[in-house]
Formats: structure tokens, C-alpha cells, sequence
């Protein structure tokens, strides 16, 4: 079980580390040096999805990974039509620190019947957009508004509710392409509040900076769009992980 991996590496305080595809960018020989790359590090998951996926495919992405590699998939969906079988979990994301109706409720009644079906773990999990510095796609396609980076309170707050609601886990991120990542004293002040799983990503681009995160409290950190260019990234980063736990 997913979930369980997760909560018992956060009561053991390792630090666990997932990638993240974009199916729109997945290219087959991006993914065979990524994927050998993950494998030799040992990444704990990977997240497969996108904000908006145009001429990728979710289906073909993920067995194109399970042809690579045994590490997990984790289905990141940015909409009710991102459902697979053959992933391994789904984050069932409510985005929590928006408005927006369709992204708190609408998506998941139009998902339900295909997740039924498919028969996957299923993790109901907050999802938190951070200002990021720039426009990223998941603001575009969602049309909400980020927490701003100086309210930490709003995004602590926003957090707990999101615990006090039943949701198992809290994803803060500034979005795929963000200029900067989640404030490292936002992500604190979020830690203080809750007592479920934190994964924090977005904006992710240095050993330093993911080093920060952990320091800070991510229990989880997902690095994607600074592999698409680097995928030897994945070393420098899977050992800070390493150093940490």
C-alpha cells in the first residue's frame, strides 16, 4: 500500500523522494535514462500526470514505465480523466486552497464510476497551490489564485482544515515550471498544524533547495521539471534524501 509506505517512513522520519512525468513529455528516450536513473537511486514513486495533457498519452506513459522499472506509479491527475489500472495508486486531489466547485467536488463525482472499476489505491489527498513566482500551468487550467508566499497562517490553516476533513494527505506545491519552491517557513508553519504526510514540490531544482525542503518538514519531495532537462539530477538529490533520513 502506498499510503502505508508513506505514513510509516513519516513515524520512522525517512525522507522519501518521487519523480514526476509529465505524459506530454514523455519521450522514449527521456524514459529510458530517467527510469534507470530512478532505478539505481531507488525512488521511492513515481507521479505520473499533468495540469493539461494534449498529445501525451496516461495509459501508454505508465506502461511504458512499468516496461522500465518497479518503482510505484502514483496517478497525479489534473482531471476526472486521468484514471489507469494499471497504476499502482491515485492522489485524489481536492484543491483545497482554491474556490473552484468543479476542483473540490465536480471531478471527483465524474472520476468516481471509472475509479470503482479500476480498482486502485485510492488516497484522498489536499492539494495546496503556492505562489511560485510566475503563472504555472496548474493556475491557468484551474482558475484559482495561489496563497500568497507571505501568508503561511492561511496556508497552515488551510492544511488542517484539509486533516480535520478526513483527507490523508497534504501536497503543497508552486506548480510544475515554478519560478521558486514552497517558502521553507510556510511549509514549517503547515507542519506545525498537521499530523498527516506532507509532500511538497514544484519549482524544485537543486540539491540545495531540496535539502531546504526536507530540513523544513516534507516528508515527501517531487521533483519533475528540472529532470526533463537534467535527468543526472536525480543523484545529487536522491543522496540528500539519503543524508537526511
Amino acid at each position: 500500500m502506498i499510503y502505508q509506505k508513506i505514513v510509516e517512513a513519516k513515524h520512522e522520519g525517512r525522507r522519501l523522494l518521487a519523480v514526476l512525468i509529465d505524459p506530454d513529455k514523455a519521450q522514449s528516450k527521456h524514459l529510458d535514462k530517467l527510469c534507470s536513473h530512478c532505478n539505481e537511486v531507488g525512488v521511492d514513486f513515481y507521479f505520473v500526470g499533468g495540469s493539461l495533457i494534449t498529445t501525451g498519452d496516461l495509459a501508454h506513459t505508465i506502461q511504458s514505465i512499468k516496461k522500465r522499472s518497479d518503482i510505484p506509479i502514483v496517478i497525479f491527475p489534473g482531471n476526472h480523466q486521468q484514471v489507469d489500472e494499471y497504476a499502482d495508486a491515485i492522489l485524489l486531489l481536492s484543491l483545497i486552497s482554491g474556490r473552484n466547485p468543479d476542483l473540490l467536488i465536480g471531478q471527483h463525482v465524474m472520476a468516481a464510476q471509472r475509479l470503482k472499476a479500476a480498482e486502485i489505491e485510492i488516497i484522498p489527498t489536499g492539494y495546496l497551490l503556492i505562489d511560485g513566482g510566475n503563472m504555472t500551468a496548474v493556475q491557468y487550467v484551474s482558475g484559482t489564485a495561489p496563497i500568497p508566499v507571505g501568508k503561511t497562517d492561511i496556508a497552515a490553516y488551510t492544511a488542517l482544515a484539509g486533516e480535520q476533513l478526513g483527507l490523508k494527505l497534504i501536497f503543497a506545491e508552486a506548480g510544475s515550471g515554478a519560478k521558486n519552491s514552497v517558502p521553507v517557513e510556510m511549509i514549517k508553519a503547515i507542519k506545525r498544524e498537521i499530523n498527516i504526510p506532507l509532500i511538497v514540490g514544484g519549482g524544485v531544482r537543486t540539491v540545495e533547495n531540496a535539502e531546504e525542503l526536507y530540513a523544513a518538514g516534507a516528508d515527501v519531495v517531487v521533483v519533475g521539471n528540472s529532470l526533463e532537462q537534467n535527468p543526472d539530477l536525480i543523484f545529487e538529490i536522491a543522496g540528500s534524501r539519503n543524508k537526511l533520513s
